[in-house]
């Protein structure tokens, strides 16, 4: 035959309240420490893209210098055959108009992903 419970709750057992206030408290410190981790993570691959990200933009610098040695030599062969006026003018009609078709060219890309 199946006994009666016992109407008093056991003495050992603590609230719902503390264990649900215990379990936030965990969960918080829990949280914080994944998001150091992440910060970590990240600051390690950071610093270890550093140095290509600098090398980069140094190539970067020194290919606009060419682009502008370039655009200066345009300029000194067409001035041998027009007027230094007429040809920095057809210098800057060809030049611009090779900037306009790459940056169609990345627009298109951009609208059609491949």
């Amino acid at each position: 035959m199946l006994k009666p419970a016992d109407p008093s709750p056991p003495h050992d057992e603590r609230p719902i309240g503390a264990i649900v206030s215990e379990l936030v408290d965990e969960g918080k410190v829990y949280a914080r420490a994944e998001a150091e981790y992440a910060k970590a993570i990240a600051a390690a691959k950071a610093k270890s893209y550093r140095t290509p990200v600098m090398l980069f933009v140094l190539a970067g610098v020194v290919g606009l210098g060419a682009v502008n040695a370039l655009c200066i030599a345009i300029f000194v062969a067409l001035s041998t055959l027009m007027s230094p006026l007429l040809a920095g003018l057809a210098a800057f009609v060809l030049i611009g108009a090779v900037a306009a078709g790459l940056g169609w060219l990345g627009a298109e890309k951009l609208r059609k992903p491949s």
